[in-house]
């Protein structure tokens, strides 16, 4: 088994060739297939029905929805039904989402640890067939539970993982969740600094890191033409840095580069602003948060996330997604 690796798709396929891409997954004995709702284009739960009917072993995961726009109780009732389709296969990633879409979109996303804390624990006891009341700053239920009538209640087995990228969402991470879909485009030197945090979090529920199950997205440009490789990653690298640089700046992406990506990138940035100061991008910065390159540098940089400490890495093909899963067919650290 390849229980080292797992699938996330976003939605630059169809979900039919999606279905394809999980079966696929399932045969070289991925761990999971992680589908991605970050952006109002592909809402995740209908395609991953879609891989979970396709398929009979491999656990399908959102990668991740958001605690805004669905409250608890539909949460719980949403994933309730995935685990009816395929029981035991099920993981729900939850996200506190990003601006200015959610700004844009009318929510404000105030005190998000709060939010996420409230979140969790109501839709994890709606799952746990229990009738809830529940008054919080953002959650609010009375006397609600999971109404089951044409079938038998039941506990459902669907784990609750926090999509964390912040050092406070990763403790909170550590102590209620069951794991922790930790971000892509980071280093594995990241993933040290997030560890200590999630081991605190772990601690203040009294169990320890070791207890999370800590899934790792990485970004996976494969192609026997290296320079090729390098530059499709280097697209998504260059619009990291300009939207997200504090996030590139936890991994060891310098000052400098970033200041001078910033003289050609204003946000948000047209493709091609992010095109030309794509140039600026070196590869050593594109192979310090991507596995970019031929199969070998693929796997060798795959490695050193699972050597940082993530338990399974999530590869986010940008080019081939088959010849992606052929490569990591058998892969293990």
């Amino acid at each position: 088994m390849t229980e080292q690796v797992a699938l996330y798709l976003q939605d630059a396929h169809p979900i039919r060739d999606g279905m394809r891409y999980a079966q696929a997954a399932e045969t070289a004995g991925f761990a999971a297939v992680w589908q991605a709702e970050s952006r109002l284009v592909r809402e995740a739960t209908v395609p991953m029905a879609a891989f979970l009917s396709c398929t009979e072993r491999i656990k399908v995961g959102s990668g991740v929805v958001n605690n805004w726009t669905r409250n608890p109780a539909l949460l719980a009732s949403t994933f309730a039904t995935l685990d009816d389709l395929a029981p035991g296969r099920v993981l729900l990633g939850l996200g506190s989402w990003w601006d200015p879409l959610a700004k844009r979109v009318g929510i404000d996303r105030s005190r998000p640890l709060t939010a996420m804390r409230e979140t969790v624990e109501a839709v994890r006891a709606l799952l746990g067939d229990r009738r809830v009341t529940y008054q919080g700053s953002f959650v609010h239920l009375d006397e609600v539970e999971l109404d089951y009538v044409h079938q038998a209640r039941r506990p459902k087995d669907v784990p609750v993982y926090i999509g964390a990228t912040g050092m406070q969402m990763m403790a909170l991470a550590g102590e209620l969740a069951d794991g922790v879909l930790l971000n892509y485009l980071v280093s594995p030197d990241y993933d040290a600094v997030a560890l200590e945090h999630l081991a605190h979090g772990a601690a203040r529920a009294g169990r320890s890191v070791d207890d999370l199950d800590r899934p790792q997205l990485v970004v996976c440009s494969l192609d026997d033409d290296r320079d090729r490789a390098l530059d499709a990653a280097r697209l998504l690298v260059t619009q990291y840095l300009g939207q997200q640089p504090h996030l590139m700046k936890a991994s060891g992406v310098g000052e400098d580069l970033l200041a001078r990506i910033h003289e050609v990138l204003t946000w948000p940035a047209t493709h091609d602003e992010v095109v030309a100061a794509s140039a600026l991008v070196p590869d050593d910065i594109v192979q310090l948060v991507c596995a970019a390159g031929t199969a070998d540098e693929c796997r060798t940089k795959v490695a050193q996330y699972l050597q940082a400490g993530a338990t399974c890495a999530v590869l986010y093909p940008l080019g081939d997604v088959e010849a992606t899963i052929d490569a990591f067919t058998g892969f293990r650290v």
